[in-house]
């Protein structure tokens, strides 16, 4: 015979949704939330998950039965319910908007996950910005990714840079690699959240406002 189910099992799996969201980083949170939760209870449970103290700019997106390819912005103040309808509760945390100024930014996982999300916006096009921008990123996450430049050991020239990068922009981003140093303290935050100190790290954020002028 067959176990009978615990009803009150039952009335929690009705009332409940299994949730997901994919972070910045690629890594996935998942929670089970009430059917009549808000966007805003999900939200707090994210940024408390991966400690983000600095939250106003960032949100969640998803993508509805409709128009599968535009992802839709979370409204907080709305039951989730009635804003996800006809497909699974999957979201993905974004960063909403680029600080104006970032040297205001207290949190180092902030300057983490804004970064994440600005080499997520230049390499597909998202956010344009010019051959010298381009190579100079690119350099960061060469010498991110590879350390200081050493002749014995493979160059970075398959990592993506730009949606349409060049043999002349990837000859650029290896000169300017070239030139740095571990101690290069802008590095950290362009791959992931050590404790940053100076003016340099910012450069990356920084430049993001003059992008998006030119926009």
């Amino acid at each position: 015979s067959r176990t009978a189910r615990s009803p009150a099992k039952n009335t929690l799996s009705f009332r409940t949704m299994q949730t997901r969201v994919t972070l910045l980083d690629g890594s996935l949170f998942t929670c089970t939330m009430e059917k009549r939760a808000r966007g805003l209870q999900l939200f707090e449970k994210v940024c408390e998950h991966i400690n983000l103290l600095e939250k106003d700019y960032f949100a969640l997106t998803f993508r509805d039965v409709d128009n599968n390819k535009v992802p839709n912005w979370l409204d907080p103040a709305k039951e989730i319910k009635k804003q996800v309808r006809g497909v699974s509760w999957n979201f993905s945390f974004n960063v909403k908007f680029y600080p104006p100024d970032p040297a205001q930014l207290s949190e180092d996982i902030t300057r983490y996950f804004l970064c994440l999300q600005l080499r997520q916006d230049i390499i597909s096009g998202r956010l344009p910005c010019s051959f010298a921008t381009h190579t100079v990123l690119g350099s960061y996450t060469v010498q991110s990714e590879l350390g200081d430049y050493d002749p014995g050991t493979p160059d970075g020239l398959e990592l993506c840079f730009a949606p349409n990068q060049t043999k002349e922009m990837e000859a650029k981003i290896m000169e300017l690699h070239k030139t740095y140093r571990l101690s290069f303290s802008s590095l950290h935050v362009w791959r992931g959240p050590p404790p940053c100190k100076g003016k340099d790290e910012m450069f990356s954020l920084n430049s993001v406002s003059q992008l998006q002028h030119n926009i």
